[in-house]
């Protein structure tokens, strides 16, 4: 599975990159208007980051003006996916887009019937909000095995499931389990992936006993050297 992180914060995604463990990073109008900075510049700031997919949405609804917006989200850098939401322009747009080469990132999917009209579209991902279904008492991941079914029936369905909306660890790991191929998380979600009580008391338990042998390890001029 890949890990994408849901944010515009700079500063997070470039500690999260400095990890190794990240693979893309999605944004929306909601994080830019957050950061207080210009969608442009916090975009191409992220792409100089991170190699990988990074998901710019378009504010535009209407066909001609998705695509106007977007040729300027594409002149910023070839690892820009241009999101764009689950409509009839918005498809329509996708598949314009994703004919041309570029990577499309198709947003606020919530049934299984959407992401089969995303596929066709030639989407490169979709994005089902699995949080935002709980909320209103359906099951989120129920929809991620819906869509990860459907696709595996058809070889010709190239669109990757992008679990969005996650709230916890267990959308990730069931997410996983499901053979969901992306997740795109919020910071702190991620983060919380490192979390264990037990590996915690157990790296205690190593370095107190460590620390009692009164042992070192150091470079020395010889080499590596333990005392």
């Amino acid at each position: 599975m890949k890990f994408f992180v849901d944010t515009a914060d700079t500063q997070e995604i470039r500690s999260l990159a400095a990890t190794g463990l990240l693979d893309g990073v999605t944004t929306n109008p909601t994080l830019v208007a957050k950061s207080g900075r210009n969608m442009l510049d916090v975009i191409a700031e992220i792409c100089d980051v991170v190699p990988g997919p990074v998901s710019a949405e378009v504010a535009a609804t209407e066909y001609d003006h998705i695509m106007r917006e977007a040729a300027v989200l594409r002149r910023i850098a070839r690892n820009v996916t241009i999101k764009v939401p689950l409509t009839p322009d918005g498809l329509r747009a996708c598949k314009a887009l994703t004919s041309d080469g570029a990577m499309v990132n198709v947003t606020l999917c919530f049934s299984a019937a959407q992401a089969i009209l995303a596929a066709k579209a030639g989407a490169t991902f979709i994005s089902p909000f699995v949080g935002r279904l709980d909320d209103i008492d359906h099951d989120g991941m129920e929809l991620i095995a819906d869509i990860v079914q459907i696709y595996s029936n058809y070889d010709n369905f190239r669109t990757e499931v992008l679990v969005a909306s996650v709230r916890n660890p267990l959308h990730v790991t069931t997410a996983a389990r499901l053979g969901a191929h992306v997740a795109t998380l919020p910071p702190a979600v991620l983060r919380s992936l490192f979390n264990h009580p037990l590996t915690d008391k157990g790296l205690a338990s190593f370095l107190a006993d460590w620390a009692k042998t009164g042992q070192h390890i150091e470079d020395t001029k010889a080499g590596a050297a333990t005392r």
